[in-house]
């Protein structure tokens, strides 16, 4: 219920107010394909690596290929969504006739072929079945990633529904360290795991499907004229701050696919480490960083804490691949990674804000659109050469894929862990010294942040009151 405030041409003016349902609905169905993504990175790999008999060599050669069309997709699908035009607006269409089509392709990555020891008829199976995923994933996932902004235009309305986001997202982000804690071994029976993979596929699904008839966004959206597909990618090439934050982004990427890929290999293989206290530690200052994060970005800015995020994960990674089998030095490793977690869900967002906003200032349009294309061109194969070099630095120190879990040579240890974090520390160091270049910060960046304020506020106002509500 909306509570009338005041009136404006004889009409009442309402504050703009999204409904808890529809937040709880966008939010729930976000968190929902949130993880079931998290479980294919922290999974998939091994059910065909490990349980299937797919080579560590031609898994690695899947997710290289796969990394192709995963850049490409999302661009040609942002571009093709901006243009929708339908009574249910440009997002909702592809929620609701994507949510049985993402369902059907995840539960297909996990039922096995006729043919289940054919390197070729594997490698065939892994190809398709990431393809077609992935190509459902994009149509379910970008729409409910910028839901928010089609269902509210206040920033105040906006922030109502973001809580509840950061809440499914950290649920999100422990669903599939659970899941790790049962998948079968080498020599285990597979069942219980794809039954369970099937129950999950469905259940979030039908939250999905259902969201579709709860949410609704508004409608004004379809009547702005878009720009020309490769002006729109090429002139966002034009946006400094936009550069160094696709480094930044390419980096967010990798790290949170690397962290899932491997986990599980070290929570099985590297026997001398009790796991339930790094967990424990991460999650501590996952959340305790969050706090910090949102109550804090305004006044010490976004810039610093990014780079200070950033310096403690790569510290913590850095010690992880060197001094993993030690659990004291692992225990302040995965604390460390929290910090970056925590960036990951929070901090990546406002600063891609910031850059939209700097593009604005400059052309006078905003383009949400277009930016997340381009930053899903740039980013998306970090997913892959996550899980690709991982696969291969493992293969190279020995892992012996037919073996038990607990089983492996302590060469086959060191290679799990040089494979898992090396690389992400040092690509997480070379961000935190290319954000020095970062040149939206400081007191002139927050003087042109306020102007471009006013200048929505205006917007906002305007267009509020011709739906009738009120904007403070």
């Amino acid at each position: 219920m909306q509570s009338t405030t005041s009136t404006q041409g004889g009409q009442p003016i309402q504050e703009e107010n999204v409904p808890i349902l529809s937040r709880i609905a966008v939010t729930a169905a976000d968190g929902g394909v949130g993880i079931i993504m998290g479980i294919i990175s922290a999974t998939l790999s091994y059910y065909f690596t490990t349980n299937r008999g797919l080579s560590l060599t031609n898994a690695g050669i899947v997710w290289i290929l796969f990394g192709i069309w995963n850049a490409v997709n999302d661009p040609i699908y942002g571009y093709i969504t901006d243009r929708t035009k339908s009574k249910l607006g440009r997002r909702i269409p592809y929620v609701r006739y994507g949510a049985p089509l993402i369902t059907i392709s995840y539960i297909a990555c996990w039922i096995n072929w006729p043919v289940t020891d054919n390197q070729t008829i594997l490698f065939i199976h892994f190809l398709i079945a990431l393809f077609f995923y992935d190509t459902f994933y994009t149509a379910v996932a970008s729409a409910l990633y910028v839901l928010p902004f089609e269902m509210a235009v206040s920033n105040k309305a906006r922030g109502s529904i973001f809580i509840w986001k950061v809440l499914f997202s950290v649920i999100g982000m422990a669903f599939p360290l659970v899941v790790l804690g049962f998948r079968p071994g080498a020599n285990d029976d597979t069942t219980p795991f794809v039954t369970f993979q099937i129950i999950l596929a469905v259940i979030v699904g039908l939250i999905v499907f259902a969201s579709s008839y709860i949410v609704k966004e508004n409608h004004y959206t379809q009547e702005e004229e878009q720009p020309p597909f490769f002006k729109a990618l090429l002139s966002s090439f034009k946006n400094k701050s936009f550069l160094i934050f696709e480094v930044l982004s390419f980096t967010v990427i990798y790290v949170q696919s690397a962290l899932f890929m491997g986990l599980g290999y070290y929570m099985e293989e590297v026997t001398n480490v009790n796991v339930i206290p790094l967990i424990v530690a991460m999650l501590i200052s996952t959340i305790g960083t969050l706090i910090i994060l949102v109550t804090r970005h305004e006044t010490w800015g976004v810039k610093k804490l990014m780079q200070g995020c950033l310096l403690g994960i790569s510290v913590g990674a850095i010690t992880l691949s060197f001094l993993g089998k030690n659990q004291i030095f692992a225990t302040i490793a995965f604390f460390l990674i929290g910090l970056g977690v925590a960036a990951g869900f929070y901090l990546i967002q406002i600063q891609f804000g910031d850059v939209i906003d700097y593009d604005e200032i400059q052309t006078g349009l905003r383009r949400e659109g277009v930016y997340a294309g381009v930053n899903s061109l740039v980013t998306k194969p970090a997913f892959s050469f996550a899980n690709s070099i991982f696969l291969w630095v493992i293969a190279y120190y020995g892992y012996d894929t037919t073996l038990d879990k607990g089983l492996q040579t302590g060469s086959a240890e060191t290679g799990i862990l040089l494979g898992w974090m090396l690389v992400p520390g040092i690509l997480l160091f070379i961000s935190f010294l290319i954000m020095f270049l970062y040149p939206l910060a400081g007191p002139k960046w927050k003087e042109q942040k306020e102007k471009l304020s006013k200048i929505h506020h205006e917007k906002e106002k305007e267009y509020l009151a011709k739906l009738g509500y009120k904007s403070e």
